[in-house]
């Protein structure tokens, strides 16, 4: 099963540390995956409403790439990462649509939408989703998946 933290949360949200950079990297060294919300402007920034963190994507990719879930708030975050050259980036852009596909062909589910196949359950716990089917659960509570 992937765990992944949703914007560094592990144990509860925390909506003045989501999406920080060193929040991220607590949750990556802690052994979670984690789902981030970027933003490009004039340059990739962080956050979830509107680009709030600057940070290097470079130093991502090369310490954790594989570990994260990049989640584009807008078209221009998902442009900028389909020109990007990297084999392992897995990025998505959604709104409420039932499922997306992430660029790596990961099934990401909007919450409530579950059971769904080998898909990423998000935030099961609102809608206490049956995710004995699921390939992934990512949810502000992520350490309760673990085993």
């Amino acid at each position: 099963m992937i765990l992944i933290s949703h914007r560094g949360n592990i144990n509860g949200s925390n909506p003045l540390k989501e999406n920080h950079p060193d929040y991220i990297k607590e949750a990556l060294n802690a052994d979670y995956d984690v789902e981030v919300d970027v933003w490009y402007t004039d340059k990739l920034m962080l956050g979830h409403d509107n680009p709030q963190y600057e940070f290097d994507i470079h130093t991502f990719l090369v310490y954790y790439g594989k570990n994260i879930w990049w989640h584009c708030k807008n078209i221009k975050a998902l442009n900028y990462f389909q020109n990007y050259s990297c084999a392992y980036l897995n990025y998505f852009w959604h709104e409420e649509d039932t499922i997306t596909l992430t660029s790596q062909n990961y099934i990401w589910a909007y919450p409530g939408k579950q059971p769904i196949k080998d898909s990423i359950a998000v935030m099961p716990e609102f809608n206490n989703d049956d995710t004995s089917q699921c390939l992934g659960i990512c949810s502000d509570y992520i350490v309760n998946y673990k085993k």
